[in-house]
């Protein structure tokens, strides 16, 4: 079956997000890019131009002992192990700490650099190289897993630059130019056109993923995806494939989102969204009909977090919201982006259906940041 891939791993997985770095440095066959038909004179003056504000991103996370399953001995096992051989426990073999690499891009010429939350989760220390061998040590700036996007810094000045371009802008067909480090051999540079726009691959809350058939491979990730003017129009995330290679389905973050989530890790470190305080589910057929309710029409609360925003404003389980703010809720997703997408400390209205009688709440949104139940 075909299945999005880990970079580290062949795992199938349901509804997750793939990370695409890769931790082995074993030579893979590539499969060639897609056929594109190259401009006049094609796209080296382009790659000459910007490919210097591409990087490596090697980054080293602490490896722990496993048990034989493959986790952690269990805490009932190592008391059982301490009966019988009293305090002369064996000590734990030394583990290698385990390397990854990933790509990045510059954006400000004293060192910030865009990437992959998931190139850099976990990491103990992170490092960036350029194609001319030079390497920065990088501090994280701030990390948004929802998104999957992590901003790095390192200590640097005039730097080559990339900037960001319109993602919306991008229609189905145009072409577009993936650079990175794919099974870190260093810099590649693989052509191809937008497959398709806002692909919803069950990653998270904020799916609408750019589809590309430009070949992305284990390493890619956090690299970014070009138009044909050379300005960023994605971050290279995640690739859906029956063998870890490319299949010419790759998807990239796309820029309009990266560059508000960049700006707002750049201002403090962290991403402020607003909390509303519920969880969620899909308004079942039989609800729907005995309400009156068009298919795909509201999203029913299951479950409102004590001391939360919502219910503060009133809202109980089993309310169906209808509206947020004058966005319409057709599904789950819609009523977190339309929350995520609203500052912390805002007023908004919920329009809500509650035992067949429509009302309108006020609520005032806290800081999922802060929040202590996400």
């Amino acid at each position: 079956m075909t299945h999005l891939h880990s970079p580290k791993r062949r795992t199938k997985l349901t509804g997750a997000l793939l990370a695409a770095t890769v931790a082995s440095t074993g030579l893979v066959s590539l499969a060639p890019s897609a056929a594109l038909a190259v401009p006049a004179g094609g796209y080296a003056d382009l790659i000459e131009q910007f490919s210097p504000a591409v990087v490596l991103v090697e980054v080293t996370q602490k490896a722990t002992p496993v048990g034989a399953d493959g986790g952690m001995p269990s805490d009932e096992f190592l008391r059982e192990f301490q009966r019988r051989f009293g305090n002369n426990m064996p000590q734990m073999p030394n583990v290698p700490d385990r390397q990854g690499l990933g790509s990045g891009f510059i954006i400000s010429s004293d060192g910030l650099i865009v990437t992959n939350n998931h190139v850099i989760a976990g990491a103990t220390t992170v490092t960036v190289k350029f194609a001319d061998g030079s390497e920065y040590e990088a501090t994280v700036v701030g990390t948004d897993p929802l998104t999957d996007i992590a901003l790095l810094d390192i200590e640097g000045s005039d730097l080559p630059t990339v900037t960001f371009g319109s993602s919306d802008t991008m229609r189905v067909g145009d072409e577009v130019i993936a650079m990175g480090n794919p099974f870190g051999l260093g810099g590649t540079v693989t052509t191809g056109i937008v497959s398709a726009k806002d692909r919803n691959i069950n990653a998270g809350p904020f799916d609408e993923f750019i589809q590309t058939d430009a070949a992305i491979n284990k390493g890619n990730s956090g690299g970014p995806l070009f138009n044909d003017k050379g300005e960023v129009i994605g971050v290279n995330t995640a690739i859906f494939s029956p063998d870890g290679a490319s299949a010419g389905i790759g998807f990239a973050v796309p820029s309009d989102l990266v560059a508000k989530v960049v700006a707002d890790l750049q201002d403090d470190g962290q991403i402020d969204r607003g909390w509303l305080g519920v969880q969620i589910k899909p308004v079942s057929d039989e609800v729907a009909s005995i309400l009156g309710l068009q298919e795909g029409q509201g999203t029913q609360i299951e479950k409102v977090v004590d001391g939360a925003p919502a219910q503060k404003a009133g809202l109980q389980t089993g309310d169906i919201i209808l509206n947020f703010d004058g966005t319409q809720i057709d599904e789950a997703r819609d009523l977190t982006r339309a929350v995520a997408g609203t500052a912390p400390d805002t007023v908004s209205k919920v329009q809500v259906l509650r035992k067949g009688e429509r009302m309108t709440l006020d609520v005032t949104l806290a800081n999922r940041a802060t929040a202590q139940d996400a």
